[in-house]
């Protein structure tokens, strides 16, 4: 007998990211990240959240909307897929990697509580660090992280632990992060130093163009180093 379930969004979350492209590959990548999941409103209650703030990470299970809004509702979904860190010509099975092109499309990520304010303008929210969700990525579940049973720090990574990082350089010559706050230029320091580019794509002449926090990003990379080319509000 076929078992059907319908999953209702219990929030949605607001970041810095209005493309994919720059969102870090795996949560907790970069956590100078701030994301803030704001709840609908037949979740918004305080005492859902009680006893929260006594956690450091929680766990977020959520939709690759991007995906099911391009029709990839898990109908025509294949077995095999390329995953770009792989050059994007290797094919490894669907449930080997954390390909968004799934059956449901369900996504998991681990992130650092920042805060939980029970009280605002829209009703309780939380403040979270390292996430690696598209702004408006909707929020079907929070789990608190146990360390206890969650961490295996003998676990084996598979073929994703032996791809090579890409840890790049960032370079701003001319000082154009300079007209970003903060907290803001930290969280693009880190997507940039990540690579945001497929694994494939290694053209020093080609200019990137990266939406972030509002501004949009250009910037090219050459063997180990990124540098800023333009950074203008949009």
């Amino acid at each position: 007998m076929e078992e059907t379930y319908t999953l209702t969004p219990i929030a949605h979350i607001r970041t810095q990211f209005a493309d994919k492209f720059g969102i870090p590959r795996q949560s907790g990548l970069v956590e100078e990240l701030r994301a803030t999941i704001v709840f609908d409103p037949d979740f918004r209650s305080a005492d859902a959240l009680r006893g929260l703030e006594e956690y450091s990470h929680l766990w977020l299970i959520w939709q690759f909307s991007t995906v099911v809004a391009a029709g990839a509702d898990g109908k025509n979904w294949r077995p095999t897929v390329r995953p770009p860190r792989l050059g994007g010509n290797t094919r490894m099975g669907v449930f080997a990697t954390r390909s968004p092109f799934r059956p449901n499309a369900l996504g998991l990520s681990c992130v650092k509580l920042v805060g939980v304010h029970p009280h605002t303008a829209e009703g309780p929210v939380i403040e979270v660090a390292g996430a690696d969700l598209l702004d408006g990525t909707p929020i079907y579940d929070i789990k608190p992280y146990l360390p206890y049973v969650d961490a295996h720090p003998e676990a084996q990574s598979g073929f994703a632990g032996k791809v090579e990082a890409h840890a790049l350089t960032v370079q701003d010559p001319d000082g154009l992060l300079a007209a970003l706050d903060a907290q803001t230029r930290a969280g693009l320091l880190g997507v940039l130093q990540n690579d945001p580019r497929p694994g494939y794509q290694h053209n020093p002449g080609r200019v990137y163009g990266l939406r972030f926090a509002g501004y949009e990003v250009k910037f090219t990379v050459d063997g180990d180093e990124a540098a800023v080319v333009s950074v203008c509000k949009e």
